[in-house]
């Protein structure tokens, strides 16, 4: 039997190695609150380059993460959307955001209005019951 905490077979290590390049997560929270068009992602995002966001998106269609869909208008409009196993991911990016909220370590989160709308947020865009 494999060892656990083998880099190889750590099922751990194999989700991180999926989601760690860099916007990959904050793109598939994004999505949680719908779906998206290319220059949507990068609207909060300034330092998003295009080639950075095209390569993550490839790789989340390539995972089956998401899911891309052209519209034939002129000009075409592209959108991209979770797919049911990107949906999976729901608990993962609500249980972040919880984590960040819950620590009181980042001052922008210390008023509890403010908290609560967050977590209502999160809760409804991550389909948490």
């Amino acid at each position: 039997m494999a060892d656990v905490l083998d880099g190889i077979n750590c099922p751990v290590d194999k989700v991180v190695s999926l989601f760690s390049k860099k916007w990959t997560i904050q793109i598939i929270r994004d999505m949680f609150f719908g779906k998206k068009r290319f220059k949507e992602f990068q609207e909060d995002k300034p330092k998003l380059s295009n080639k950075v966001l095209s390569s993550c998106l490839k790789d989340l269609e390539d995972n089956n993460i998401i899911r891309k869909e052209v519209i034939s208008t002129s000009p075409s409009v592209t959108e991209y959307y979770l797919t049911d196993k990107g949906r999976g991911l729901n608990k993962i990016i609500y249980e972040m955001a919880m984590f960040t909220l819950d620590k009181g370590e980042f001052e922008e989160y210390s008023n509890e209005e403010v908290k609560n709308e967050m977590r209502k947020n999160f809760k409804k865009a991550c389909n948490i019951e």
